[in-house]
């Protein structure tokens, strides 16, 4: 796909509106990064789109910020406010009455004391929990950051390889019994490195690795072993020729042969 095949697929307009997936998104900012003819089709396009935004606005009633704020006087509640001290002077009390109160008053700091500091432990208690949940949040956050940061480079990478004319990229489609599966193929026609990008495989069970063959002659070779590690960035193998290209999955460091039941994908060149 050319740059012009590209703006005119309608991906800058899904994009600008929040249509685009996260890996259409992505590869887009990269390419804008890279293309000067993509990122000026995009500043147009954003900018018609503001203009036709803007086009098509609406301006309020004058009358809608008075209507708000009536609407929010009526609402409020005007608390009565009582006379803080009674007007009437109470007869004095005798002296015993005075001491049982003084008991009861000590009884009473006693209780509210107890219970303030309740209070503050269960404020301390909280306080360390909410940080805590704080803290957890906080690496959750660096964690995703850093899954972006990696997520990013790799569709970098895959355009990187996708815009390279000496590349040639063979799609694997899924066999019969892997219908959804897919995996794609990076030849470099020069130096005759095989590169494969299969992270859309389902994930290898422990003991068991993903091993991509080249068929030459009709015959297969093994093409190498694939890693995530590895995916689009490291070349598996050199390949001199091949008509087709396939994967299987084999026990941890590959097999001689291809296991033929247990294929994932396959493309022909």
């Amino acid at each position: 796909m050319n740059t012009k095949e590209y703006i005119s697929s309608g991906i800058i307009e899904s994009y600008i509106l929040g249509h685009a997936s996260p890996e259409e998104a992505g590869i887009l900012e990269c390419v804008m990064k890279n293309n000067a003819e993509v990122k000026a089709a995009f500043e147009e396009a954003q900018k018609t789109l503001e203009d036709l935004a803007t086009a098509q606005a609406v301006t309020p009633p004058s009358d809608l910020k008075s209507k708000i704020w009536s609407k929010i006087q009526q609402e409020q509640i005007i608390e009565e406010v009582k006379p803080a001290f009674s007007p009437d002077i109470p007869p004095a009390k005798p002296q015993e009455e005075i001491r049982i109160q003084g008991n009861s008053n000590w009884k009473a700091f006693a209780i509210a004391a107890s219970v303030l500091f309740l209070v503050s432990i269960a404020g301390n208690l909280f306080w360390m929990n909410d940080q805590s949940k704080a803290k957890e949040r906080l690496t959750k956050l660096e964690t995703e950051k850093q899954s972006q940061h990696i997520a990013y480079q790799k569709l970098e990478q895959k355009w990187k390889m996708m815009s390279n004319p000496d590349m040639k990229m063979v799609i694997l489609k899924g066999v019969e019994k892997h219908p959804d599966t897919k995996a794609m193929v990076f030849w470099d026609k020069n130096s005759k490195e095989v590169y494969l990008n299969a992270e859309d495989l389902p994930k290898a069970p422990e003991g068991m690795q993903y091993q991509l063959w080249a068929i030459a002659d009709g015959k297969p070779v093994s093409a190498g072993m694939y890693t995530e590690e590895k995916d689009s960035r490291i070349a598996l193998s050199n390949i001199p020729k091949a008509q087709a290209f396939a994967i299987t999955l084999e026990k941890k460091g590959g097999s001689v042969a291809p296991t033929m039941e247990n294929m994932f994908v396959m493309g022909t060149i």
